[in-house]
């Protein structure tokens, strides 16, 4: 880690965000010509929803990485952060504009099906996080700014039960993601308890994602 970080720290935030421009339009292509299989709105929807939830699990992945490996990824938590969210974004517009397209169908699925519910729950919880992903807000809000960004635990949790109730039969990988979520929570929380009262939040984006 210590060769590592030193590269880490030369590598502008910039080349996070042109990454994770990269895929989505790759996908996006795939779908049109044809390349995503016989249900590509279903394809692009699921890869832009799982691709949301890896992020948002590297993103609490990164203060336990460093505190117990080494690897100090904090210079790009707000572009992970970010990225995370404008992943999730894509993947609720896909199934809004490109999957369900009639409105009053909209609000019945959310309704109806358990699934929907338990994502959007999530994506509602993740908003306020991810609006607030900025310095103005962090000065604006002051210790609130924590406890707003604590939101994201929740938003996660409910994103990895999302996936676990879209899967079909019996997948080992959905378990894999909420047992990994489970973990970073953990260490999370301990870290927490071990954290004076009334220090201020940090200034690089969003901290819990």
């Amino acid at each position: 880690m210590d060769r590592l970080n030193p590269y880490l720290r030369k590598l502008p935030v910039w080349a996070i965000y042109l990454s994770g421009v990269l895929p989505p339009m790759v996908w996006l292509w795939m779908g049109v010509t044809g390349r995503l299989g016989v249900e590509p709105i279903s394809a692009l929807e699921h890869k832009l929803g799982e691709a949301a939830l890896q992020l948002l699990i590297l993103g609490l992945a990164v203060t336990p990485l460093r505190r117990y490996l080494g690897l100090n990824l904090m210079k790009f938590r707000r572009a992970i952060g970010v990225l995370a969210f404008s992943y999730l974004s894509m993947h609720l517009l896909v199934w809004l504009v490109l999957d369900v397209q009639i409105p009053q169908q909209i609000w019945a699925d959310i309704v109806k099906r358990p699934y929907i519910t338990v994502g959007m729950a999530g994506f509602l919880l993740l908003l306020p996080p991810a609006l607030t992903s900025n310095n103005f807000s962090v000065r604006r809000l002051g210790p609130k700014w924590r406890s707003v960004h604590r939101l994201v635990y929740a938003g996660v949790v409910l994103g990895g039960l999302h996936y676990l109730m879209l899967a079909k039969g019996f997948q080992i990988e959905p378990l894999i993601y909420l047992t990994i979520i489970g973990v970073l929570l953990l260490l999370r929380l301990q870290k927490q308890r071990k954290r004076q009262p009334g220090l201020p939040g940090p200034r690089n984006g969003l901290k819990e994602v």
